[in-house]
Parts: structure tokens; C-alpha cells; sequence
């Protein structure tokens, strides 16, 4: 059944100054949420807005305090705020309930150009039956292996019924973007249809090697020679952080004034603690912090094999960090082993474990592979992101008009 959600929004008239599109932009996460999904989505957001877009978003309320962005009172900009749920194991997120019938109400008010959902929770859900049933140009967003996470928590046998029901959600819509080739080409296996590649990118301004801090790695007990070891993420299974636990207890064997820096927070941070009692545990960081620690540090280690993209990756990069990583997600995509970072075979935990001390023991390789990463994080300026995406949506809505229907399939 539906939720009836009539007072949770007030209609606007959502203008639009001159010819531009409306874009309905549908989330169940978004900033002061912090992961990879919420803040790709707010850079893209802000760059629909500054090519002059009206941009409406849809999403969950986060609390009962949570009034909306304040960006909400600027031109273009209008907030939809949805009721939603705490996710399992995710309290700190929310998750929109069923409201097919209060989005079809919103939008025959006012129409949108053309609606992008982005993620597939009950409210990305809903939206799409929406737009399917107003006929509107529809766009989605795989942005996060649900099907990989499933086996993490003991519910590996759903993974056949989420790939189902990925595949039948975003199929339905007339486009589906993804970050990076393999990704494409899996899911393309898989029988996902009308994939496009749009990657990520990446604040080269905001993470910089100029940012480093020499107080805080102070603070850390290091000094100017010593090894700082950066993890950036959720502290959960999916993260794969048994496979970074045992690089780092290795390195300490060979560089015993190594310390390892976890930045986030999650349900293994007792566990792990525990494993690595000298370790330094900041919690979740965002904004001119959270690029001190990426640039105070001297090498990053990214174990996890479950990501769509990994922001991380690319930031880490940028700011002038060597990274080990599997050849997977954003690594596959900028990473060259041996040119701007190191790069494993998926699944090769030996190989992950002796990358990481072969970089540990050697600071000039490190120097070197870093400032080549941040050369390459150089070219991946949202703008040109932006650009790429704005450019998908007008060829959604070309075949929605040429096709002389909505969302390819029926609610």
C-alpha cells in the first residue's frame, strides 16, 4: 500500500528562469549522510544546478530535526522530504517508504522533464512505478553491489532474487548509469540493458597533498619518517577488513614505527580495536579534516572487493597518495601497477598483503607512485562529469519523445 505523504511536502511551483530541464533526482541517501553514493549525487546536484537546471529532490527524511538543506532556499533548488525507516545494520541511514501515489500526486502538479532514481529502496522503487505510470523520461543509477553485501551478512542465498529484482528495476528504465566499464560489462552479462558508463569524480582542490599536516601526525606519534597507513570507510565485513588488518600487522613486523589511521565507523570497530590495539580510530570525518588525514598519511590501502566505484580510491589519489588496491571498481579504471599505485588481482589476498609491504619498506616508490596519482585524479573534474551526465538525461528524454512514451516498460 501506498503512504499517504500530504503532509510531509508543500507544493512549489518549481520554475525553471529560462528553457532549462527540471530534474527530479530520487534518493534514499543524500548529505550530512556521509558514503560514496550521498556525496556523488550532491557534486552532480550542485552541477545540474549551476548549468542552470531546476533540480527537485526526493528524498527520506533523516530524523525528526531534519528540515532540509538550507541550499533548499536557493533558486532551483527544492527539497521533497519523504518519511522513511532505519536500515538494518545501517542506523545511521534511511530508507523511504512506498510513496507511489503521494510522487504520482507531486509530479502531476508538476511535471518533470525527466526523473533520475538513484538508488532501489522502497521510495526508488515507488518513483519508478511513478514515472512508469506519468509516462516520463527515466534515468537510474546502479550504484551499489546489494547482491555482493548479501553474502557479508549471512543472506548470500538472496543474491539470484536482488539480482532479479535489480535487473528488473533498472531495465524498465530507459537508461541505466554506471561508474566504470567492468561494471558494465558484468551487469550487460548479467542481462541488464541500456548501460552507460559515467565515472566519478573527484574535488582535486579539497584533497591535495598541500593539506598535509604535520601536527597531526603528531598527534598520530609519528614523525616526518615515519609510516602512516590510511583506510578510509565503513568499518563493516563488506569492507573487507580482515585482508587490512593482516597487511598492517605484517608491515609492523618489517616497520615498526608504522601506524595504521581508520577513518569511519561501523559495527566491526570493537572487533577491531581489539586486533590492533595501536591503531588510530578518528571516527567519520568530512570536509577540510577528512582531507588532512588523507594527506597527512603515506600510503593507502583499499581492501575491499565490493564496490561499484570507491570514491575513496580516487580521493586518496588526489591527494598525492600511492594505493594498493584490487584491480576492480575505481582502481580498475585509474589505477596502473607500478605508475600511479599498485594493483592486485580480485581476490588475491597474498598479492594485496605483499603490495602493501613492498611500498611500506620503499618511501621513494611511494613518493613516486603518489605524485603520478595525483596527476591522474588531475583529469577527473566533476565538471566534465557533470557534463556527461547532463548529456544522458537529454538522450533519455530524446527517446522518451522519438519512442512517444515514458519509462520503457509498465507499472
Amino acid at each position: 500500500m501506498d503512504t499517504d505523504i500530504n503532509h510531509e511536502f508543500e507544493v512549489d511551483n518549481f520554475p525553471a528562469k529560462q528553457r532549462s530541464l527540471r530534474v527530479a533526482v530520487v534518493s534514499e541517501t543524500y548529505p550530512p549522510e556521509v558514503n560514496g553514493v550521498a556525496l556523488t549525487l550532491a557534486r552532480l546536484v550542485e552541477g545540474l544546478r549551476g548549468n542552470n537546471h531546476d533540480v527537485q529532490l526526493i528524498r527520506p527524511r533523516q530524523g525528526g530535526a531534519d528540515r532540509g538543506s538550507h541550499e533548499a532556499l536557493m533558486p532551483g533548488f527544492h527539497e521533497v522530504l519523504m518519511r522513511g525507516l532505519p536500515i538494518p545494520r545501517y542506523p545511521e541511514l534511511r530508507m523511504g517508504l512506498p510513496s507511489k501515489g503521494a510522487l504520482v500526486k507531486l509530479w502531476q502538479l508538476r511535471r518533470p522533464d525527466v526523473v533520475h532514481i538513484a538508488t532501489e529502496g522502497p521510495l526508488g522503487w515507488s518513483a519508478l512505478r511513478a514515472a512508469l505510470y506519468l509516462k516520463l523520461p527515466l534515468s537510474t543509477d546502479y550504484r551499489t553491489n546489494f547482491q555482493s553485501y548479501s553474502a557479508h551478512y549471512g543472506v548470500g542465498f538472496l543474491h539470484k532474487p536482488i539480482m532479479g529484482y535489480l535487473r528488473k528495476f533498472h531495465n524498465r528504465a530507459h537508461c541505466t548509469m554506471v561508474p566504470t566499464k567492468a561494471l558494465q560489462t558484468a551487469l550487460a552479462a548479467a542481462g541488464f540493458h541500456k548501460l552507460k558508463v559515467v565515472s566519478r569524480g573527484v574535488d582535486t582542490t579539497a584533497f591535495d597533498p598541500t593539506h598535509r599536516q604535520p601536527a597531526l601526525r603528531t598527534q598520530w606519534g609519528l614523525g616526518d619518517d615515519d609510516l602512516a597507513v590510511l583506510c578510509v570507510g565503513r568499518l563493516a565485513p563488506e569492507k573487507n577488513l580482515k585482508l587490512l588488518v593482516q597487511a598492517y600487522q605484517e608491515i609492523k613486523q618489517r616497520v615498526p614505527r608504522a601506524r595504521l589511521v581508520l577513518v569511519g565507523h561501523g559495527p566491526m570497530r570493537q572487533a577491531l580495536q581489539e586486533q590492533c590495539p595501536d591503531a588510530i580510530f578518528t571516527g567519520q570525518l568530512r570536509g577540510s579534516v577528512l582531507a588532512a588525514h588523507y594527506a597527512s598519511a603515506d600510503l593507502f590501502l583499499m581492501p575491499s572487493m565490493t564496490e561499484t566505484f570507491g570514491n575513496v580510491t580516487t580521493e586518496a589519489m588526489a591527494s598525492g597518495l600511492p594505493v594498493v588496491a584490487f584491480n576492480d571498481a575505481a582502481a580498475a579504471e585509474w589505477l596502473v601497477d607500478r605508475v600511479n599505485g599498485s594493483v592486485v588481482a580480485l581476490g588475491d589476498s597474498k598479492g594485496f598483503v605483499s603490495a602493501a609491504l613492498a611500498l611500506a619498506e620503499q618511501p621513494a616508490l611511494r613518493a613516486q607512485l603518489g605524485q603520478a596519482a595525483r596527476q591522474t585524479a588531475l583529469q577527473l573534474d566533476w565538471s566534465r562529469i557533470v557534463q556527461q551526465f547532463e548529456d544522458v538525461l537529454q538522450t533519455v528524454m530524446h527517446q522518451a519523445s522519438v519512442n512517444g512514451t515514458g519509462a520503457a516498460g509498465s507499472g
